[in-house]
């Protein structure tokens, strides 16, 4: 069962509503070195804290910051330096409009342009954010953060979960944020309005398995619970094996309801969630492979 916060969180992406504070409370876990996972609302926030000060992946919402600083105060007293946005939805870009007064957004090119422009989401329009949540610092392909005794590198994988995804590894401390690009242990939010494409999200798995990772890396999904490269390796074999079955299907003429009628085999089972349920998983391929 996927926690309820977690499936508003996902309809927060849509229709940028945050849920109400009180809602919320924030789960601190040491990772490795010197970083933190926060867990609260939205995507999960990566923490550096080290002489240097306080560095963030992701920020989650404006109207829960004050408990993110609590949180945050709980591990190491000071502002914050530097955020770094995996991607541009606002489960993960919300809290910019309150700690970009005091730090510098660093992000992939299209972070900006998304953040900085209307946005259509799934018929609905949103509108700009402010800007002083849009990246100041963007990048093409890669760029490194030299903070707390470690370089920490940004590198972007193409067309995946959207067209902005960036990886963040701090190498000293073996920590991988994945950002949306994972999952763990549950079907995958691939946006496809956003330049996102099932193939490009299970190929840029597949590319953070070559990339020649430690094994005992700690991984930080988007969403789920603090993993490893196996819960990677799983998520691949989800995607290959699920859109091979549906892919057969479309290729024997099936239409999409004949397709989310016989389901996926009782294996997937465990997958399905309420926002990203069988049949929307189901849907996504479609849409992806059917013209």
């Amino acid at each position: 069962m996927v926690p309820r916060i977690l499936v508003t969180a996902f309809t927060a992406i849509v229709m940028a509503v945050p849920v109400l504070a009180e809602d919320v409370e924030i789960k601190t876990t040491h990772v490795a070195g010197h970083v933190y996972v926060l867990e609260g609302y939205g995507g999960n926030i990566g923490v550096s804290v080290g002489d240097d000060g306080i560095l963030l992946v992701d920020d989650q919402f404006a109207n829960i910051a004050d408990k993110i600083r609590a949180a945050l105060a709980a591990v190491k007293k000071g502002d914050v330096s530097f955020i770094l946005n995996t991607h541009f939805h606002g489960d993960h870009t919300g809290g910019n409009t309150v700690f970009g007064h005091e730090a510098v957004i660093i992000a992939h090119d299209n972070v900006r342009q998304r953040l900085s422009t209307p946005q259509q989401m799934w018929g609905e329009t949103r509108d700009p954010m402010d800007a002083v949540a849009w990246p100041v610092v963007t990048f093409d392909e890669a760029v490194s953060v030299h903070f707390n005794g470690e370089e920490i590198k940004l590198f972007h994988l193409p067309n995946g979960h959207t067209d902005g995804d960036a990886l963040v590894y701090f190498t000293g401390s073996n920590v991988l944020h994945m950002g949306d690009l994972l999952f763990s242990g549950i079907f995958p939010y691939v946006d496809l309005e956003h330049g996102g494409t099932v193939e490009g999200f299970v190929a840029n798995q597949e590319k953070v398995l070559a990339m020649g990772l430690p094994a005992d890396v700690k991984v930080i999904a988007g969403h789920g619970p603090l993993s490893t490269l196996d819960h990677v390796r799983d998520s691949v074999g989800m995607i290959r094996a699920t859109t091979a079955l549906i892919r057969k299907e479309i290729d024997a003429g099936k239409s999409l309801e004949d397709i989310q009628k016989a389901g996926l085999p009782e294996t997937f089972a465990s997958w399905d969630w309420s926002f990203i349920t069988t049949d929307r998983w189901i849907e996504t391929i479609w849409n992806t492979y059917a013209e």
